[in-house]
C-alpha cells in the first residue's frame, strides 16, 4: 500500500516538472494571478480596519529649560562694521558741509577739523583733493585721510585726522608715488573732450593725444563722427588711489578711415624719450603745430580788418585763443633773442632757430624766460595776456625766415622729422612695440564693449 503511493507521488512529482520545463511562461503567469489575487485580499482585509480620525488623541507637553536664560538680549555684543566713503574737496567747502558728503555725523571731528591748523593749511580751501573718511555703523569718524602731489619729486603727501579715545589728532606724512598704466578707448560723436569725458580718460591725456597726432589730423575741422581712439597712459597713484595721469604711453586714432599710431620709447644711454610710429619713425618735427596746447585759431595768416587800427591789412601771424595765463611754450628748440617790451606787442619773446629761423610771442602777460637763454622746444617762455595792442587775451605768434614773414602752418608742415630708431635700439624697440599692440587691441575691445 505504502508502496504503492510513494510510486505514485513519484510519477505525480515526474509529470509536474516535465510540465513546468515545457511551459514555464504558464506555470509564471499562474503564480503571478495567485499573489495577485491574495493582495486583493490584503487590501480588502486592511480597508476594514478603523478610520485614524476616530481615534482617540493625547497631547503630551514636557518643559524645556531655555538656552539663554538669566540674559537680556540687548546686552550681547552686536559685531559692529565701518563705513568708508570718498570725496574730492571744494573751495566753498566747511568741515560741516564735507563731512557731510562723506557721510560724516560727528561735531566734535567737524569742531577739531574747524580748530586744527594742519587741517586748515593742508585740507580746507585746497580745490580738488581726494579725501577718505573711515567711521562707525553710527557715522562717527574713525579716520580721515588726504592725499595730494605737491610737486614733480615723485612723491606725494597724505594728511591723517585719527581719532584715538575720544580725541582727536592731525599729521602729515610723505610717501613715494606707484606708477601703474590704465587702457582705454572711445569713439567721437562730437568733439574730442566729449568722447574723452565719457571714456573717464582725464583731460591731460586727451591734450596730449591732440599733440601727439597734431601733426596728421586736425582736430579743429577734420574729426569725423565714428572716428575712434585707444590708449594706454601712465596714473600716478597714492595708497592704490590715482591722484593723477602721466605720460600717454601709446596711442591709436582712426581718423577718416585712416589708422594713426605712436608709442613712448626712450633709448639706452639717451637722456629722454620720444614718440615713435610703431615702424620706428619718429614723430617728432622740428617744430610743434602751435605754441599753445590745443587752443582755438582766431586769426590766421592773411588779410582782414585790423580790430585797433579799422584798416585792411595783412596779418602777419596767427592769433590762438587762450584764456589768460594759460602756458606759452617754444615751438622748437633755440636761444632768446629778445625778452621784454616792444611797441603793440606788449609783453614779448623773440626765439632765433637754426636756419635763420625766428619765432615770435607776443601780448603775454608774463615772460619766464630772459635774454640769450637755451630753449628746448615745448618749453615754457611765459603766460597768454592782453598787453600792447590787444583786444583780449590771446597769443599772437609769428614766424620769420631771413626776416622775411612766413605762415607758420606751412613752415610746421614742411619741417623735417627727426630721426628713427636707431639698429642698436631696435630689439628693444620692436618687443615694447609688440606688447603695446597687444595692449591697444585690448582698449579697443574695452571701447566697443562698452559702447555696445
Amino acid at each position: 500500500m505504502i508502496h504503492g503511493l510513494t510510486t505514485a507521488s513519484a510519477a505525480l512529482l515526474d509529470r509536474l516538472s516535465h510540465s513546468i520545463q515545457q511551459h514555464p511562461k504558464h506555470i509564471t503567469a499562474a503564480v503571478a494571478a495567485l499573489l495577485l489575487t491574495g493582495g486583493g485580499g490584503a487590501f480588502a482585509v486592511a480597508s476594514f480596519a478603523p478610520d485614524p480620525a476616530d481615534m482617540p488623541v493625547r497631547m503630551v507637553s514636557y518643559p524645556v529649560e531655555s538656552l539663554a536664560e538669566n540674559l537680556v538680549l540687548g546686552q550681547l555684543d552686536a559685531p559692529g562694521f565701518s563705513l568708508f566713503r570718498s570725496e574730492q574737496v571744494r573751495s566753498s567747502d566747511t568741515p560741516e558741509s564735507l563731512l557731510q558728503r562723506l557721510g560724516v555725523a560727528d561735531p566734535a571731528a567737524a569742531a577739531f577739523l574747524r580748530g586744527d591748523n594742519t587741517v586748515r593749511q593742508n585740507m580746507l580751501g585746497r580745490t580738488g583733493r581726494v579725501v577718505s573718511a573711515e567711521t562707525t555703523d553710527d557715522h562717527r569718524l574713525v579716520r580721515l585721510t588726504a592725499r595730494w602731489v605737491p610737486d614733480d619729486s615723485g612723491n606725494f603727501r597724505r594728511l591723517i585726522v585719527e581719532r584715538t579715545g575720544e580725541k582727536f589728532g592731525a599729521r602729515v606724512e610723505t610717501a613715494k608715488l606707484t606708477t601703474n598704466s590704465r587702457l582705454a578707448g572711445g569713439v567721437i560723436n562730437s568733439s574730442l573732450f566729449a568722447a574723452t569725458d565719457a571714456s573717464n580718460i582725464p583731460d591731460a591725456v586727451a591734450v596730449q593725444m591732440a599733440e601727439l597726432f597734431s601733426g596728421n589730423i586736425d582736430f579743429r575741422r577734420s574729426l569725423r563722427k565714428g572716428d575712434r581712439f585707444s590708449v594706454v597712459y601712465e596714473t600716478l597713484e597714492a595708497d592704490g588711489e590715482p591722484l593723477s595721469s602721466g605720460r600717454v604711453l601709446s596711442a591709436e586714432f582712426v581718423n577718416n578711415s585712416k589708422t594713426h599710431q605712436a608709442i613712448w620709447f626712450q633709448e639706452s644711454g639717451a637722456s629722454k624719450g620720444a614718440y615713435y610710429t610703431l615702424d620706428g619713425e619718429s614723430m617728432r618735427r622740428a617744430y610743434l603745430t602751435s605754441p599753445v596746447e590745443f587752443s582755438r585759431v582766431t586769426s590766421g595768416f592773411k588779410m582782414r580788418m585790423h580790430p585797433i587800427l579799422k584798416t585792411w591789412r595783412a596779418h602777419l601771424g596767427t592769433d590762438f585763443a587762450a584764456p589768460t595765463g594759460t602756458p606759452v611754450r617754444t615751438v622748437g628748440d633755440g636761444v632768446v633773442e629778445f625778452s621784454g617790451v616792444q611797441n603793440g606787442f606788449g609783453n614779448v619773446v623773440f626765439v632765433k632757430h637754426r636756419n635763420q629761423h625766428v619765432t615770435v610771442y607776443a601780448h603775454l602777460s608774463r615772460i619766464d624766460v630772459r635774454q640769450g637763454q637755451s630753449v628746448e622746444q615745448g618749453q615754457t617762455l611765459g603766460a597768454v595776456g592782453s598787453t600792447g595792442w590787444a583786444t583780449g587775451p590771446h597769443l599772437h605768434f609769428e614766424f620769420r625766415v631771413n626776416g622775411q614773414h612766413q605762415d607758420p602752418q606751412t613752415i610746421v608742415a614742411a619741417s623735417e622729422a627727426a630721426a628713427p630708431v636707431s639698429a642698436a635700439g631696435r630689439p628693444a624697440f620692436e618687443r615694447l612695440a609688440s606688447n603695446m599692440r597687444i595692449q591697444l587691441s585690448a582698449a579697443a575691445l574695452i571701447e566697443q564693449a562698452s559702447a555696445d
